[in-house]
């Protein structure tokens, strides 16, 4: 644990201004970011008692090893600049509000000539129109079922699209009269575009002028004695009506808003945010974070709003022109005018007091509330299950502290070719998979047995190259009497300086500039001491390396002729089983991927005429080089970029037992 009078700046250096300071920890990572009206009066409570301060606080302090901050000349710039960094560097100790994983939103890809609806995930794409975000997927296909009965408009895949269209017959939706099929030329691409324009609008709130047009047609067809057509009109509008009973009207005046509430205690705050349009709510989304220090009610709802509206790809619907919030932050001035600029018109930041918007604020509290009290009787089992692996691990193994990061190497080949390798890291016990790596490895002649050896040597020399160099320029400083008084590098452990964990291009931490606690190798003996040679080669010895075997289980330490038998019911062996498997996971995925692109490039290598782009155009649009096998010259040629005399050669190629080379050189002048 760091002394923080250790790197604390002096009161007099710290200037008035208003700014945005950045903590940093031993390995130079940015663990936490903040902003102040006067630097001197925050940074300066940072450093009192320890024992006043809150046990968040507490732990970031002792953690961190360095402060630094930015002058900036308002407070909207301070805000800009740390939403900027809290984006950037992902600070451990900064309250982040976001899920495990991305809500789903309703897709219409209005940018194709036949605009598809699918459920979809991730940051929003320029031509398509998002509806949601909703809570479950499986409440976009509802509404999708029901709408599609009344806009059959498609939501197939473009490879399900272009085989229909090739065998000329529409799936099983087209039949059922839940599909324009527009593939097999049902209906044009105007007609089409038309029936998603119309879904789209109906999504978007106009449905009392759909309803009266069906209630007209229906009307018509009964006048003309079309009794079937009015019957069909008449269950689109109980469709319709049923779809919109899911999107209740909760404010009349059809206002545009987002609805925050949050309830929480001293340590967990629930926050929960509906978001309404054209008064009626089309989604919801919600999160349960750590208190941060002694924050107020006012400072959460700041950096809630700062951290969401920041984010584009957090935000399907776009930022509204009100905001309803349970308690106004001390910058509301400054982040009215921010919101404003993002939104480019005028945006309205107000406590609701009474009325319909108190009405529906109070629903979402509810919500909030609930959602918290579900979160801790889940969420305690969580902790307490992982808290227990990490300190069992660290008993079993013989570790100084709880192994926070842990690594694992994989290794995955078919009989020594295409030979890959995974790198998974858990943090906390959990899965960081921003940080995971793949490696190609040398394919070396031998048994697969020493193959793995050979190949976690390398993987884990490659590793953890980087961190000795770093380590080793580090001490050639503190050798040469660069090292700055105070800052012996012999104290360090071998550890890296925090100007050493930095790119020296960008200033970003570098991902894997520090080792993990723990490194893990799938495999027994052999390997364990593969890996353990190469970290004692260079030079590293604050990382615990253990091989899990899969015969037995067991955990294998380097200089030991017995393994270690952890408990089949030990949660530290659940965890080591865990991280082996999605290690293993990681590679296979990998080794599928290289090998498939092997044997296609071997497949259509040395056809005269057929470079990368156009082996990879083929194999794109027929899907797999057995289906481009079954498919005739002129199909052949109407992929983009083949011409008539290069699809006949590929045609011939592929269907003679010439070999491509010979070919080659048969058809060369």
């Amino acid at each position: 644990m760091a002394d923080p009078t250790t790197y604390r700046p002096a009161p007099g250096t710290i200037p008035t201004d208003p700014g945005v300071y950045k903590f940093r920890d031993a390995h130079g990572r940015v663990i936490y970011v903040g902003k102040a009206k006067s630097l001197r009066s925050r940074l300066t409570s940072y450093f009192a008692d320890l024992t006043t301060l809150h046990p968040r606080t507490r732990q970031m302090v002792t953690t961190a090893a360095s402060v630094e901050w930015t002058v900036v000349g308002t407070e909207v710039e301070a805000l800009q600049l740390e939403y900027n960094w809290i984006k950037e560097f992902d600070p451990r100790f900064n309250v982040r509000y976001r899920d495990d994983k991305s809500y789903p939103m309703l897709a219409v890809t209005m940018n194709e000539e036949f605009p598809r609806v699918f459920v979809y995930r991730g940051a929003r794409k320029p031509g398509v129109r998002y509806f949601g975000p909703y809570a479950h997927a499986w409440a976009i296909r509802e509404t999708v079922d029901l709408l599609t009965r009344v806009f059959p408009v498609r939501t197939c895949s473009n490879g399900v699209f272009r085989r229909n269209a090739q065998m000329g017959r529409p799936c099983l939706l087209g039949y059922i009269d839940k599909c324009a099929a527009p593939c097999i030329g049902r209906v044009d691409a105007a007609e089409h575009r038309e029936i998603a324009e119309d879904f789209c609008d109906f999504l978007a709130g106009k449905t009392d002028t759909l309803i009266r047009r069906l209630e007209r047609e229906m009307g018509a067809a009964a006048e003309d004695l079309d009794f079937e057509r009015a019957a069909r009109l008449r269950d689109d509008l109980s469709a319709l009506r049923r779809a919109m009973e899911k999107q209740a009207v909760v404010l009349g005046d059809g206002t545009d808003a987002d609805v925050i509430a949050m309830v929480g205690d001293e340590l967990e705050t629930s926050v929960a945010i509906f978001h309404v349009r054209d008064g009626r709510v089309r989604g919801e989304r919600g999160w349960v974070v750590e208190v941060q220090e002694n924050a107020t009610l006012g400072d959460q709802v700041g950096a809630f709003l700062l951290q969401f509206y920041g984010d584009e790809s957090e935000m399907s619907s776009g930022i509204p022109r009100e905001v309803l919030i349970p308690e106004l932050p001390d910058d509301a001035e400054q982040l009215t005018a921010w919101l404003s600029e993002r939104r480019g018109s005028r945006v309205s930041l107000r406590v609701p007091q009474r009325g319909d918007k108190r009405t529906l604020a109070e629903t979402v509290e509810r919500n909030a509330g609930e959602a918290l009290t579900r979160h801790k009787l889940k969420r305690a089992g969580d902790l307490t299950t992982r808290s227990a692996a990490l300190t069992e691990l660290q008993e079993a193994l013989g570790m100084d502290d709880a192994p926070l990061r842990i690594e694992c190497i994989d290794i995955s080949h078919v009989q020594g070719t295409d030979v890959v390798a995974s790198l998974v890291v858990f943090e906390d016990g959990l899965a960081r998979k921003s940080d995971y790596r793949h490696y190609s490895i040398r394919e070396a002649a031998g048994d697969g047995h020493s193959d793995d050896v050979a190949s976690i040597a390398e993987v884990t020399h490659r590793r953890f190259l980087r961190h000795r160099s770093d380590a080793a320029d580090r001490a050639g400083e503190a050798a040469a009497g660069e090292t700055e008084p105070g800052e012996a590098a012999a104290d360090n452990g071998g550890d890296l300086a925090p100007e050493a964990a930095l790119d020296p291009k960008t200033g970003r931490p570098r991902r894997f500039a520090y080792p993990p606690n723990l490194f893990v190798v799938d495999g027994g003996q052999p390997q364990v001491h593969a890996a353990a040679a190469v970290l004692d080669d260079l030079g590293v010895t604050d990382v615990t390396v253990v091989g899990l075997a899969k015969r037995l289980e067991e955990v294998w330490i380097p200089g030991d002729d017995e393994p270690v038998i952890l408990p089949r019911n030990s949660e530290a062996l659940f965890l080591l089983q865990r991280i082996r498997d999605e290690a293993h996971r990681f590679a296979i995925g990998f080794h599928r991927s290289k090998r498939s692109k092997r044997m296609t490039a071997s497949a259509l290598d040395g056809i005269p005429g057929l470079g990368p782009s156009r082996r990879t155009a083929l194999v794109t649009h027929f899907g797999s080089v057995a289906k481009l096998k079954q498919a005739t010259v002129d199909e052949i040629a109407q992929v983009r970029g083949m011409g008539k005399a290069t699809a006949r050669t590929v045609h011939e190629a592929l269907h003679s037992d010439t070999p491509h080379t010979d070919l080659k050189e048969r058809t060369a002048p």
